[in-house]
């Protein structure tokens, strides 16, 4: 057969491989032994096999093939190939959303994390519905949804703070957009204007009360501005902020 009818060879690793964040920095040649919840993934959902792909990322050096070497009961052991892609880089944009009800805020997570949010600083407000947040869940849901959508990131992810005393800690070098539904500058405006690091924080279900609302505005690094003319949902203001800064900052 001529060369050039030859049949290519299959793309390794497979698009199709899964993919996993694991929490030790990766290697080549380095065997990664996964446990817990993810070694169930592996082999009960997915039914892996010596000698099945895998890619892993770890959150510092990038991505990674790996290959199956052992199926265990409570374990899958991998051998690290080579890296695929480096850790991609994230604009330095906060988001400092106030606490909202479990799936709401689930959702949130989710999709700060698709977007590419650098860091996710929950806060508690005097109109939020809850005052706690589960970590080890919230880091799961950010995980899942890097992992499903092929990031070779995750958003650091800060225990919950009262907003008074994020504001007393905040540095004036970095810009608080503050997400106001008594209005602001428009938002694309105010996020083209600037190019330094920022933030952008978001209310509870019940909107901000005037007494926070005056200390944010009094801050000198707030920036007050406006998501159009519909009162959002708590989620839904802080997706559609981040749609419009990663979408100005060439990132979405």
């Amino acid at each position: 057969m001529p060369a050039s009818h030859q049949p290519r060879a299959p793309a390794w690793p497979p698009k199709s491989a899964p993919r996993l964040f694991v929490r030790e920095e990766i290697s080549a040649g380095a065997a990664v032994r996964i446990e817990g919840n993810p070694a169930h993934y592996l082999s009960r959902v997915m039914r892996v096999a010596r000698g099945d792909a895998v890619i892993l990322c770890d959150n510092i050096t990038g991505e990674w093939a790996a290959r199956v070497s052992d199926v265990g009961k409570r374990d899958v052991v991998l051998e690290v190939a080579e890296r695929i892609r480096p850790r991609e880089a994230v604009p330095d944009l906060w988001l400092c959303p106030a606490l909202l009800k479990k799936d709401r805020f689930d959702l949130m997570l989710e999709k700060a994390t698709e977007l590419g949010a650098a860091r996710i600083q929950p806060l508690v407000t005097r109109r939020c519905v809850a005052d706690k947040l589960n970590m080890e869940r919230a880091h799961t849901v950010t995980t899942e949804a890097a992992e499903q959508c092929a990031r070779t990131a995750l958003p650091e992810l800060a225990e919950p703070v009262k907003l008074d005393a994020l504001l007393a800690e905040w540095h004036d070098d970095r810009a608080l957009f503050f997400a106001d539904e008594n209005g602001g500058e428009p938002a694309a405006t105010a996020f083209a204007a600037y190019s330094g690091p920022a933030a952008i924080l978001t209310g509870p279900e019940g909107g901000f009360d005037d007494a926070e609302r005056a200390a944010i505005r009094a801050h000198p690094a707030a920036r007050a501005i406006t998501l159009g003319p519909r009162i959002l949902r708590g989620e839904t203001a802080a997706i559609a902020a981040l749609a419009v800064w990663m979408a100005g900052a060439g990132d979405w």
